[in-house]
This record gives C-alpha cells, sequence and structure tokens, in this order.
C-alpha cells in the first residue's frame, strides 16, 4: 500500500473533523445561543462538510479496500466523520495501525 493513500485518508480525516467541529458550534450559536449570523455560517459549513464528507467517505473506502480490512472495521472509519471529534481518534489508531504496514512495504519495494 502506497503512504500517499494513508495521507488522503488522514488529511480528509482532518478538514471532516474540523468541519464537524464547527458545525456543531454554528448550530449551538443558532438554537442555543441564537446569535446573528449563525444561521448563515451553519449553512455554509454543513455544505462543505456534506460535500467533503463524501470525498473523506472515498478515501476511507480506498483506503479499507488496500488494507483489506473486514466490512465492519471498514464503517467503523465511514463512520467516524459524523460523530464530532471521533474522526480525530478513529485517525490517530488507523494511522498507528497502517504506519508499520506502509514502512514494510516501501522496504520490500527497495
Amino acid at each position: 500500500m502506497k503512504k500517499s493513500v494513508l495521507t488522503r485518508y488522514r488529511v480528509m480525516a482532518y478538514v471532516t473533523g474540523v468541519l464537524l467541529i464547527l458545525l456543531t458550534l454554528g448550530m449551538i450559536g443558532k438554537y442555543v445561543l441564537e446569535l446573528d449570523g449563525a444561521a448563515d455560517f451553519t449553512y455554509v459549513v454543513s455544505l462543505a462538510h456534506g460535500w467533503l464528507y463524501v470525498v473523506y467517505l472515498v478515501c476511507a473506502f480506498d483506503l479499507g479496500n488496500k488494507a483489506k480490512w473486514p466490512v465492519g472495521k471498514q464503517l467503523w472509519v465511514l463512520l467516524a466523520g459524523t460523530v464530532p471529534t471521533a474522526a480525530f481518534f478513529v485517525e490517530r489508531r488507523i494511522s498507528r495501525e497502517l504506519e508499520a504496514k506502509v514502512s514494510d512495504g516501501a522496504a520490500v519495494a527497495a
């Protein structure tokens, strides 16, 4: 497995995680604090998160296929982008697990 597959996944996990936290804060501002401009902020962030979550799904699915994960693990990683902060924890765990495989693959190729 190439390192670029893991890097794409990691970038999208962070982007998705940050946008989901921003969306959560926007919703709190909109519905709980009733802040002016929170509705527009929430609208923009929700659009960005929605489209970039699709890119995250593609990257995570590609990583799962190349890592030959079972379906349950792949679903766990795919759903991590829907729970605020979960993407960060799942990304860290997956990265630690796959760093060895990426390093072994580079050593075998050399």
